[in-house]
């Protein structure tokens, strides 16, 4: 018995060690510094109904604090609420405490995410019959393209007022949880999709997203839909570089290709007001098309 408890430590250890540095962010990490303070974003209309919104985070890898972009994602199942995950002063360092999935929203440390996370509770809107009704004063809904809306005012609005992103130590916001936000603990809890740590996965190989590189205003602070198809090819990317599927050569040639679409995605943004024309979407498409096939090529030589 002492045996296969000691292989079973050694098994859990090398899947430990086996993990991305990203996964870590959502399973358990802690920090010596604070986390920076809260970018202030616009929220991107939701794309349809049933998507929910997931403010966006500092995460930690090897290169220190980056930022996960907010995103509407699919929640695993009709009915389920997010619950953002926030950083936590105690005995000296800054520890993560992982969003989830669960029928209430809990504690999320205080923060003030916007966009009906004010800090406490949720007023983004709620579930009923099947449907997400959405509350248009906190959240970008296309009324053309979702029917179930509301309109009420919640404290904070859309607005960040508050840009502190942890609660307690020096500076953070001190909070504790209330009732309601205890018995949400105790509830059921689903842990974040694999669509999600996809995703965040992504924000993790991308430089432009580190605070060391962006200061505290990251290249890409918010997406429509969760794996936009340039998160998803740097995902690839860094999967080839991590296998040997790709040298350090292709995988810098592909991200700098992927930089080069996104610069264009912000030029055509910019001179139609935010949007991509019709034209402007299909020319992207054909080169993340060529991008993608470039890829596959490289990885399965």
């Amino acid at each position: 018995m002492v045996v296969l408890s000691s292989l079973r430590k050694i098994l859990l250890a090398l899947a430990i060690v086996a993990m991305p540095v990203s996964m870590f962010a959502e399973v358990f990490v802690s920090v010596a510094s604070a986390p920076p303070a809260l970018p202030v974003y616009t929220q991107p209309v939701c794309p349809g109904p049933g998507y929910l919104w997931t403010p966006g985070y500092w995460g930690y890898g090897a290169a220190g604090y980056y930022w996960v972009p907010g995103v509407w994602v699919h929640p695993p199942t009709v009915g389920l609420l997010w619950t953002p995950g926030y950083w936590g002063f105690g005995s000296g360092v800054y520890v993560w405490h992982a969003g989830y999935w669960g029928p209430h929203v809990g504690f999320y440390g205080g923060v003030n995410y916007g966009f009906g996370y004010g800090g406490i509770g949720f007023g983004g809107g709620y579930w009923r019959g099947g449907n997400f009704f959405y509350n248009r004063s906190v959240m970008n809904v296309n009324t053309t393209v979702i029917h179930n809306t509301y309109n009420r005012t919640v404290i904070n609005n859309t607005v960040v007022n508050n840009r502190v992103s942890y609660n307690g130590g020096a500076g953070g916001i001190r909070s504790v949880p209330t009732a309601a936000e205890m018995q949400a603990s105790r509830e059921r809890h689903f842990p974040a999709t694999s669509s999600q740590m996809t995703h965040i996965q992504a924000a993790s190989q991308n430089r432009g997203q580190f605070y060391a590189a962006n200061h505290g205003q990251p290249a890409v602070l918010s997406k429509d839909t969760i794996n936009g198809r340039s998160y998803n090819q740097q995902g690839r990317i860094a999967q080839g570089l991590r296998t040997g599927q790709l040298n350090s050569h292709q995988a810098a040639r592909d991200l700098n290709r992927q930089q080069n679409i996104h610069r264009s995605v912000v030029a055509d943004r910019r001179a139609n007001g935010g949007r991509l024309t019709r034209r402007q979407r299909q020319n992207i498409n054909r080169r993340q098309n060529h991008a993608s096939r470039q890829i596959y090529r490289q990885r399965h030589r």
